[in-house]
């Protein structure tokens, strides 16, 4: 969301332009094949233990570093400028008509990882992720032609983007009879095992790095086993008031490390149970600008009475990480804070969650770190008393880190309890799949979410869950890329559709109210849909979400008297 009349082109447009090229042949996610025995990783340096050796890297934008690095005491640090996406390549000796496994490590920002050359298909295959602030992994898998012998190994990023880091690459599959790399070994079991934030259905638990470890297992209990790439897991689903034990074990594609000395945790009592979120099955949310930018400028009692979720945008971060605070804007009329506060009173009174959202074109609130996780759950548990918010919307456009703001949202539902309103407002590029982090934070909390809702503008094309590229602005658009959402694991009851209010809430994206009702419709009843018509009906589905109140009352209320009765007369 943004401050200004228009939002900015610039980062929506890359998301676009990335899905153009994803449409173009990028794979999202890739499948592994079956590891023959004589399979080995025919890329070389691929840990970038000896600098640059192997590697050339377009216009010098390639640097071998110590820090950051995934595992052993090197890693490539790329940096795009200008014209040039800080491309770093090798050629590879592969076997003619075999298939291998490429893989890499990616940190910092847009981290692109391919093969050219390969003599199959288009002779190119690629995988990418957004910004991200931890390591992750990307994989696809590639065959070769007939008298393929060589391909081109790359990895790049985008232009004007940030800086981009790589480790422990791999190209897994028959030796081309250029050797390998060693073949690495079973690594150490890990070390320093400690529980940390314990609520009534979860654990944190952190633990010691393990050089060699491309990943490791939390195990339960003895059993019950769950997959990590870092150093840190939070287990959800338990039970509370329960003692369990856990341990942890380092892994990679030699094998498993013995599992770690047990940790003791206790998972809290149930002092809340409270009624649960007092939202309705479907909803209508809409967001409430703090800020004078051209919209009709309202106090909350003129917001129109359809929304059901008012998002108040937005908090302020401060010179303390993590931390955020409330600062009303004189613009926007009010007396006093204590008349702010009445409106919020009355608003819950009728029935309404009002919420902080944090966020937006301009707000960047870093949640990196245990510090920082708890200065966010602390400093917005502050403001849902004193204001009386029911709530958060997490609407951080500037990358997240999904381990800790996990943890600052965990932290903040065992302040509040069980009527905690949450939800998320990512960008279209940030849900395209499981493994970015805005998705693994919604997967991480979705016991304690109540809605995403995706902003379908500003975008661009975007890949929907059949694979197809549907440009914005048309039902496909909508409800292809709420299926990746269903599909990736959210409860269609924790998926909206959010979209400008009106031609000038945004700089483009804008849908006419009917189609927004003919997705709606699609989604929950298979009628009215476009060329996309998804597998099954999900009657839950949550509703929709507006940029903004404001921009919708400029308009006469236009979007909310067409689409609120649509969103709460819906199955």
């Amino acid at each position: 969301m943004d401050r200004t009349t228009t939002r900015p082109h610039g980062r929506r447009w890359l998301g676009g332009a990335l899905a153009l090229a994803v449409g173009s042949g990028l794979v999202l996610v890739g499948g592994a094949g079956t590891a023959q025995a004589a399979d080995v990783n025919v890329a070389k340096n691929a840990g970038f233990e000896n600098g640059l050796a192997n590697w050339a890297c377009s216009a010098g934008s390639g640097a071998a570093v110590s820090s950051p690095v995934r595992t052993g005491a090197g890693a490539l640090r790329a940096t795009p400028a200008g014209l040039d996406n800080a491309k770093c390549a090798q050629t590879v000796a592969v076997k003619p008509n075999s298939t291998y496994t490429l893989s890499a490590w990616v940190q910092g920002g847009y981290a692109y990882l391919g093969v050219n050359n390969t003599g199959t298909g288009s002779g190119s295959v690629s995988t990418w992720t957004p910004d991200s602030a931890v390591w992750k992994q990307l994989t696809t898998t590639f065959t070769t032609g007939a008298s393929t012998t060589s391909v081109e190994l790359y990895t790049h990023g985008w232009y004007g983007t940030s800086p981009y880091s790589v480790d422990d690459v791999s190209v897994f599959g028959p030796d081309g009879g250029g050797g390998q790399d060693p073949d690495p070994v079973v690594p150490s079991t890990p070390a320093g095992l400690a529980a940390g934030t314990v609520t009534s259905s979860s654990v944190d638990l952190s633990w010691g790095a393990v050089s060699g470890a491309t990943g490791y297992k939390v195990y339960r209990d003895g059993g019950n086993p769950q997959t990590v790439s870092g150093t840190s897991a939070t287990i959800t689903g338990l039970t509370a008031d329960t003692a369990y034990q856990f341990q942890v074990a380092a892994t990679n594609s030699a094998g498993e490390s013995a599992k770690s000395g047990a940790v003791s945790a206790r998972t809290a009592k149930v002092t809340d149970p409270g009624p649960g979120p007092a939202v309705p099955k479907h909803a209508l949310t809409g967001y409430w600008q703090n800020f004078n930018n051209g919209a009709t400028v309202q106090k909350l009692r003129d917001v129109q009475s359809q929304y059901d979720i008012i998002a108040v945008s937005f908090a302020d971060s401060t010179t303390t990480a993590g931390q955020i605070v409330f600062n009303l804007d004189p613009a926007v009329g009010y007396a006093s804070a204590a008349d702010f506060k009445a409106d919020i009173a009355a608003k819950k009174a009728a029935g309404k969650s009002v919420i902080i959202s944090v966020g937006g074109e301009k707000g960047n609130v870093t949640i990196n770190s245990d510090a920082s996780a708890t200065a966010f759950a602390n400093s917005a548990y502050a403001l849902m008393q004193e204001y009386g918010f029911s709530g958060v919307d997490i609407d951080l456009e500037h990358g997240i880190n999904s381990t800790y703001l996990t943890k600052a949202l965990r932290q903040l539902s065992a302040k509040a309890g069980s009527s905690l309103v949450l939800t998320m407002a990512p960008q279209t590029i940030d849900m395209q799949n499981t493994g970015t982090e805005y998705f693994k934070t919604a997967l991480a909390v979705k016991d304690i979410l109540t809605v995403v809702n995706m902003q379908y503008y500003n975008s661009g094309s975007m890949l929907g869950c059949d694979g197809k590229v549907y440009s914005q602005g048309s039902v496909d658009f909508l409800t292809a890329l709420a299926c990746i959402q269903i599909q990736g694991g959210l409860s269609p009851s924790q998926v909206g559709l959010g979209v400008p209010a009106s031609t000038r809430g945004a700089g483009s994206g804008y849908v006419d109210p009917q189609i927004v009702k003919n997705a709606l419709d699609c989604l929950t009843r298979l009628t009215s849909c476009g060329t996309f018509k998804p597998a099954q009906a999900w009657p839950t589905l949550r509703g929709a979400m507006t940029w903004s109140t404001n921009w919708d009352a400029t308009a006469g209320n236009a979007w909310s008297n067409a689409v609120g009765p649509h969103v709460h007369n819906l199955p």
